[in-house]
């Protein structure tokens, strides 16, 4: 909750007005018995008309007040629970960006959306709540207490029974409702990551013919949610019941007790003493109510507070050095020495001790086969990992002593898979790089073979894009991508199986574009063809996570078996001849 207390103290100026607002709503409803007592014992037996409309519109004037004070309150209240909520969103999104792949495989994909969404909702509904009742409550509390016992301290003695009976219910729910608070979040998590997985592989799903099995697995699920929000809303729902029976039981006490007086020696108090003192019992007793259901959202929303906690005060693995460096004499050189790396929780290295050096206008393509560490290679590059042992270096400096943002826009990255986002085909080229005009926009989507297929849609680069690209074809999407890459004109362009969905046609067209655009780049090439890295100036043979070979393509053919396997698999001795 510290997060939320932070956030809390830069709201003080409306903090100290709800506190105000509060303390006037209070006083005037707590002024309300005393002038019924005055109504009640000398305005109404005498007939007395001029003090019936006095006392009358005094109390008048102390509802309004009160009903102004409230509707303050309930403004400010909400204006500060929603400012916290948008700025805690905020600072869990701008955390969550700063994530390196290990803080989001650590946490999932679909507990960050719930974090962000549901746990941050839940905080802004409780403070909307507790801004209010929290301050009231304890107020009106301890003043009605003072003010009963001074009316009658015997008929208010009804209270050291009723007030710990409540504090004992509280306490027996609370322990039932924090473990159930924090079960409930998990399930939302789960619940979220099995729709997001239906989602996004629906087309999977309908072509195995799965629907049902996941409808199944998503009722299971959904099933046990309800089964654990079912026992929490019995816990919660039964206190108000448990309460009210107090509150009655309370009344019902002091009447008696007032009654007994009567029976016995005649009545000690006036009956708008005895109205007023049953006023303001029932005005403690009301404002424990008003803090049990403070205490009720309370579990929930600490669970969801810390969970949101967890996110803000995790600290990535991969950040920046209070001192960065940059070079600027150098422009595109690429270094692996004896690098190494391993996931985290795996018993064996992904990549072993590999080294090489690539150098402004040469390509080194890298392939083996799958799961053998290309991607892994590729994704060390911009810093997406950091490696376990050993140095890369861009332009002669450890990737590392870079500011990761200096670092990244020297690389134009296209990732195994394609990534588009909502908006426009213009919106997503200029993604890339967004000072680019509409020329240098034209021209990259020329050099990615999607200039016919975007001038043949009506709104030709105004055409929209749906979110992750589902409106265009695996190719088109990864051309795009592509596109978007080149707009940036990068330094190193690191391409991950980015030709896959490619005929070999437009695979052919594009790499012959893309040389004239790299003449003065270093490009890295993951692929799975070997048409598509045979005119590579290097090839890197990566065989679990070792470099098997490295050479050219007559090279490897001549000195390394696993290289000519890959080929054997793809070409005819007709197609290695020439």
């Amino acid at each position: 909750m510290k997060s939320v207390m932070k956030e809390l103290l830069g709201y003080k100026k409306e903090l100290v007005l709800i506190v105000l607002t509060v303390i006037g709503t209070t006083m005037c409803t707590l002024g309300l018995p005393s002038l019924l007592t005055r109504l009640i014992d000398e305005a109404i037996p005498e007939k007395n008309l001029p003090l019936v409309f006095e006392v009358g519109g005094i109390m008048l004037l102390l509802v309004v007040v009160g009903i102004l004070c409230g509707i303050a309150t309930s403004r400010i209240s909400s204006t500060v629970s929603m400012g916290v909520g948008k700025n805690l969103r905020s600072k869990v999104f701008t955390k969550v960006q700063h994530f390196s792949q290990t803080e989001i495989d650590r946490f999932s994909t679909s507990s960050l959306i719930t974090r962000t969404n549901n746990d941050i909702t839940q905080v802004q509904v409780f403070l909307n709540q507790c801004l209010r009742i929290a301050v009231q409550a304890p107020i009106m509390c301890i003043c009605g207490i003072i003010l009963a016992i001074s009316s009658s301290p015997k008929l208010s003695s009804v209270l050291i029974i009723s007030i710990p009976i409540m504090a004992i219910v509280l306490v027996m729910i609370g322990k039932v409702a924090v473990p159930l608070s924090t079960k409930i979040q998990l399930k939302i998590d789960r619940i979220n990551l099995v729709m997001r997985e239906k989602l996004t592989g629906v087309r999977v799903i309908r072509a195995f013919g799965t629907t049902e099995f996941e409808s199944k697995r998503f009722e299971a699920i959904n099933r046990d949610y309800q089964k654990t929000n079912k026992k929490m809303q019995r816990t919660t729902n039964s206190v108000l019941p448990i309460l009210t029976l107090i509150l009655s039981f309370t009344a019902a006490m002091v009447m008696l007790m007032a009654a007994n007086q009567v029976a016995n020696k005649g009545m000690d108090y006036t009956i708008g003493e005895v109205m007023a003192i049953i006023q303001y019992i029932m005005q403690i007793m009301m404002a424990v109510i008003m803090l049990t259901l403070v205490f009720i959202m309370l579990p929930r929303a600490a669970t969801a507070a810390k969970r949101a906690e967890e996110v803000l005060n995790t600290e990535p693995v991969i950040k920046n050095k209070e001192v960065t460096k940059d070079n600027s004499d150098k422009k595109g050189y690429l270094t692996f020495k004896n690098v190494s790396f391993t996931y985290d929780g795996a018993d064996v290295p992904a990549i072993k001790n590999l080294s090489f050096e690539a150098k402004p206008g040469e390509t080194t393509a890298i392939i083996g086969g799958t799961g053998m560490g290309k991607s892994t290679i590729v994704n060390l590059i911009p810093r997406l990992y950091d490696v376990t042992e050993g140095q890369i270096l861009v332009d002669g400096i450890d990737v590392r002593d870079y500011d990761t943002k200096v670092l990244r826009q020297k690389i134009g990255f296209v990732p195994q898979k394609a990534v588009l986002f909502s908006g426009t085909i213009d919106s997503n080229i200029a993604f890339g790089d967004a000072n680019a005009d509409e020329d240098r926009i034209e021209e990259a989507v020329k050099i990615a073979q999607s200039y016919d297929f975007v001038m043949k849609k009506e709104e030709g680069f105004d055409s929209p894009i749906s979110q992750g690209g589902t409106n265009v074809s695996g190719g088109q999407r990864q051309r795009l991508a592509i596109a978007r890459a080149i707009v940036r004109k990068p330094e190193i362009y690191v391409f991950d199986d980015s030709f896959s969905a490619l005929d070999f046609k437009t695979d052919k067209l594009l790499r012959q574009a893309l040389s004239k655009e790299t003449d003065n780049a270093t490009v890295v090439i993951v692929a799975q063809r070997i048409s598509t890295i045979m005119e590579a100036d290097r090839i890197i043979v990566v065989e679990n996570g070792e470099v098997a070979g490295i050479g050219t393509h007559s090279e490897l053919l001549n000195n390394c078996d696993v290289y000519k396997e890959i080929v054997n698999s793809q070409m005819s001795k007709e197609d290695m001849q020439r």
